[in-house]
C-alpha cells in the first residue's frame, strides 16, 4: 500500500508548546493521572472567566452572525479597533487597514505566507513565541534568531540584530510584551529596532497581544508609534486580556508608510478572502471589549490575582538552589534559568519530561521557544498561589537529587 508522509514544507517546523511532552502528559491523563498544566497561557482552566457583558453580547448576536462577513471583518469590530489605534497614537490607520482573524495565530501565518519567497530571511527574537519561527519556515522563509539579553531584563540586543541583517532579510519581528519572558521593552529599545529597520528597508511585525496586561505602573509603547515613517504590522486580540482564548478573536493592523507595499497588501487581501472571514460571532464582542470597563486592570494591581501570582512565583523560584529568574513586567509567564553544571543538564526537554513523570506538572523547555541552550524553561503563572506553591515545592524536591546521565 502506498505510504503518505508529511509535506516537506513541514521539515523544520515545530510547536513544542503543544509538542511531545504534552503528548506524554495526555497519555498520563488517559491513565487517570492528574496533571497540573503550566504549558499554555489559557486563562479559562484556572478560573479566569470572560466578563459577563461580553458573554451577553455573544448571546444577543447569535442570530445576526449566521452568515459570512466582509473578509476583513464586520464594520463595528474594525471601527472599534481603528478607534483603539487612534487613542494609542498609531499613524495612518483607516478601517481598511484592519483585518480580524481567528486569533492572532491565523494572522501571523497569513502575514508570512503573503510576504516570503523561498530563502527570504526574517529576524525573530530568541527566545520567541514559536509560532513565529514555524510560520516563517512554513512559508518557505528562513528564521534568523536575534538574542534577547537575560542580563538586560530580556531586552533585545540591538548589536546582535544589526549583525544578523543580510541582503535576504525582509522583516524583523518584535514580541512586546514578550512571551515567554514577560519583558516589556523601553522606548529606547523600540527606537533602536526602528532605526535598524529604517536603515535596511525592513518591515516590522509587532506582536502586542499582551499590551493590556502590564504591571507595576508601567506603560506599553506600541511599535507603530515610534516608527511612523515605516510600514508596521501590529497584532492584537482579546484572548488574554478578556479571557476568551477559545473564542479566537484577534486582529492585524497595517500602519505607517504603505506606498512601497501595495503588492504585499494585495496578497494579504487575497489570503483574507480565501479564508472567507473570521468567526463572525466572536467579532461581535470587540466593540464592547475595547470600549467598556477593562476588568483585567484589577487583576494587575497589588491584591489582584495575576499580580500576586507573579510576585509569588518570582520570589519562590529564586529561592530554589540552582534556579534564577528575571521578574516579569507583563503577561503571565516567567522564564527561569537552570544551573546546568550543577545538575549536569544537557537536554532541557528531558528535564521537563522527567519533572512531569515524577511530579505530574507540565511545563515547556526553553528549546520550545528556540532558545539555544538547555538551561531554561517556561512557567505559566495563571494557577492560584496554592497550586504555584505545589509547583515550586515539587521543583525544590526534584532538584535536590536530580542529575542527568
Amino acid at each position: 500500500m502506498r505510504e503518505f508522509q508529511k509535506s516537506m514544507k513541514l521539515e523544520g517546523v515545530s510547536y513544542d508548546v503543544r509538542g511531545p511532552v504534552l503528548e506524554e502528559a495526555d497519555r498520563m491523563i488517559e491513565e487517570g493521572i492528574s496533571i497540573l498544566k503550566l504549558n499554555t497561557g489559557n486563562p479559562a482552566p484556572f478560573g479566569f472567566d470572560a466578563p459577563n457583558e461580553i458573554v451577553r453580547d455573544l448571546i444577543m448576536n447569535v442570530r445576526d452572525s449566521e452568515g459570512y462577513s466582509d473578509s476583513k471583518g464586520i464594520f463595528s469590530a474594525r471601527k472599534a479597533i481603528e478607534q483603539y489605534c487612534q487613542l494609542r497614537g498609531f499613524p495612518n490607520v483607516s478601517i481598511n487597514d484592519i483585518y480580524t482573524g481567528n486569533g492572532v495565530s491565523e494572522l501571523i501565518t497569513m502575514s508570512m505566507q503573503g510576504l516570503l519567497n523561498n530563502g527570504d530571511e526574517v529576524l525573530i527574537p530568541m527566545p520567541d513565541y514559536p509560532l513565529w519561527t514555524a510560520s516563517v519556515s512554513l512559508a518557505g522563509g528562513t528564521p534568523v534568531h536575534y538574542i534577547c539579553d537575560e542580563l538586560a531584563e530580556w531586552n533585545p540586543d540591538l548589536e546582535d540584530i544589526r549583525k544578523k541583517v543580510t541582503s535576504r532579510t525582509k522583516a524583523i519581528v518584535v514580541i512586546n510584551p514578550n512571551n515567554p519572558t514577560g519583558a516589556l521593552y523601553p522606548r529606547e529599545i523600540l527606537e533602536g529596532i526602528a532605526q535598524i529597520a529604517r536603515e535596511n528597508n525592513l518591515i516590522i511585525y509587532s506582536d502586542e497581544i499582551y499590551d493590556r496586561l502590564v504591571m507595576d505602573g508601567l506603560t506599553h509603547i506600541p511599535m507603530a508609534t515610534v516608527a511612523p515613517d515605516l510600514f508596521v504590522v501590529s497584532f492584537n486580540g482579546l484572548s488574554k486580556s478578556h479571557r476568551v482564548a477559545g473564542f479566537r478573536c484577534g486582529w492585524m493592523v497595517l500602519s505607517g508608510e504603505k506606498r512601497h507595499v501595495k503588492g504585499y497588501i494585495e496578497g494579504l487581501n487575497m489570503l483574507a478572502s480565501m479564508r472567507l472571514c473570521s468567526n463572525v460571532l466572536s467579532q461581535q464582542i470587540i466593540q464592547t471589549a475595547l470600549g467598556g470597563y477593562q476588568s483585567a486592570d484589577e487583576l494587575l494591581l497589588p491584591g489582584g490575582r495575576i499580580y500576586e501570582q507573579r510576585e509569588f512565583i518570582w520570589r519562590a523560584l529564586n529561592e530554589i538552589p540552582g534556579i534564577t529568574a528575571v521578574k516579569p513586567k507583563a503577561a503571565f509567564y516567567i522564564f527561569p534559568k537552570i544551573d546546568t553544571k550543577k545538575f549536569n543538564i544537557h537536554n532541557d526537554e528531558q528535564f521537563v519530561l522527567d519533572f512531569l513523570h515524577k511530579h505530574h506538572i507540565l511545563m515547556v523547555h526553553g528549546g520550545g521557544f528556540n532558545w539555544s541552550e538547555p538551561d531554561h524553561f517556561r512557567v505559566v503563572y495563571l494557577p492560584k498561589v496554592e497550586d504555584l506553591k505545589e509547583m515550586t515545592s515539587s521543583m525544590t524536591d526534584f532538584l535536590s537529587n536530580y542529575r542527568q546521565a
